[in-house]
């Protein structure tokens, strides 16, 4: 585990969905090979191709990997090679070959022909003879079988790590800059009032000359236009939501499912914060917002 940023304290490091892991075990004449490799997806889908022999393990191995994958669609690809000249032998059938014989006879007499059968041709009759591949031991199969997937599955883990560290550490240099983008709104916000108070005054200045200008009337003007424009609570949220994503990024696990859900209310409050805006710099940060936004999203997809 890796240590948390600055904090002193340990955090659970975060995977990718995307990842490739391989390995190959050989016993003697035997050799499996085992190939995983994932894509994002909403929930856990596995897909396993190997050799008819092996079907017999198919729930064991997607139990086995339940250790190791949460989330993602995951392809597998096994192999098993048996070179061993021990493991096929002949089957002689003795009855079939007695019914070859006693209908060969049959024909002979039946017809007035010469019964001219030899062993070499009675061999070449249908199941007389056949290959038979000898029974494996299921346990020492599965252990063997159990060796090469969790070795791979083990490699495949490493390289969603590393994957996810490369997202943990790119997603919170975004959020920073994020935050940036709300500190700037938060500090703007008084601004744009003082501003739009400021050019009614003069609007009516210019309007009515030197008449006393009506404060209550002005007053209630302004209160009106900041109220329209008031984007604090969108604010806060956003910060909330920016913080606690931080957060689970360093404290790690699976939370990808979870980020998503914080990252579409993020997206939800700097709509928000857009469709207020009356002043262009604030447009301009929160569609940067909405940007930045979009692809911490997009990256989060990839998180387990």
């Amino acid at each position: 585990m890796c240590p948390a940023h600055g904090k002193g304290k340990y955090t659970i490091m975060i995977k990718s969905m995307t990842g490739f892991g391989r390995s190959e075990v050989a016993r003697g004449e035997r050799k499996i090979t085992v190939e995983m490799k994932s894509v994002n997806h909403r929930y856990l889908d596995v897909n396993i191709k190997m050799p008819k022999k092996l079907n017999f393990f198919e729930a064991a191995i997607r139990n086995e990997l339940k250790n190791y994958i949460q989330r993602g669609k995951v392809d597998i690809f096994i192999t098993y090679e048996d070179l061993t000249e021990a493991n096929v032998c002949v089957k002689y059938n003795r009855e079939l070959a007695a019914e070859y014989m006693k209908y060969l006879a049959q024909m002979a007499e039946d017809f007035g022909l010469d019964n001219d059968i030899r062993v070499s041709t009675l061999s070449r009759y249908p199941e007389v003879f056949s290959m038979e591949e000898q029974s494996t031991d299921e346990e020492e199969l599965w252990q063997f079988l159990e060796e090469a997937v969790r070795k791979a599955a083990e490699k495949f883990v490493e390289t969603r790590v590393r994957e996810g560290e490369n997202l943990r550490e790119d997603l919170i240099g975004k959020l920073d800059g994020m935050l940036g983008h709300v500190d700037y709104i938060t500090e703007r916000s008084p601004q744009i009032v003082a501003e739009y108070r400021q050019k009614l005054e003069e609007k009516v200045q210019e309007l009515i000359g030197d008449v006393q200008v009506d404060e209550s009337r002005l007053l209630t003007e302004v209160t009106i236009f900041a109220d329209k424009v008031c984007v604090d609570e969108e604010l806060v949220r956003l910060r909330s939501h920016i913080e606690t994503t931080r957060e689970n990024l360093v404290q790690g696990g699976s939370i990808g499912r979870k980020l998503d859900f914080i990252a579409q209310e993020m997206n939800r409050e700097a709509n928000t914060i857009l469709s207020k805006a009356n002043d262009l710099e604030i447009s301009n940060r929160a569609i940067e917002l909405k940007t930045e936004i979009e692809k911490v999203r997009e990256q989060i997809q990839n998180i387990e």
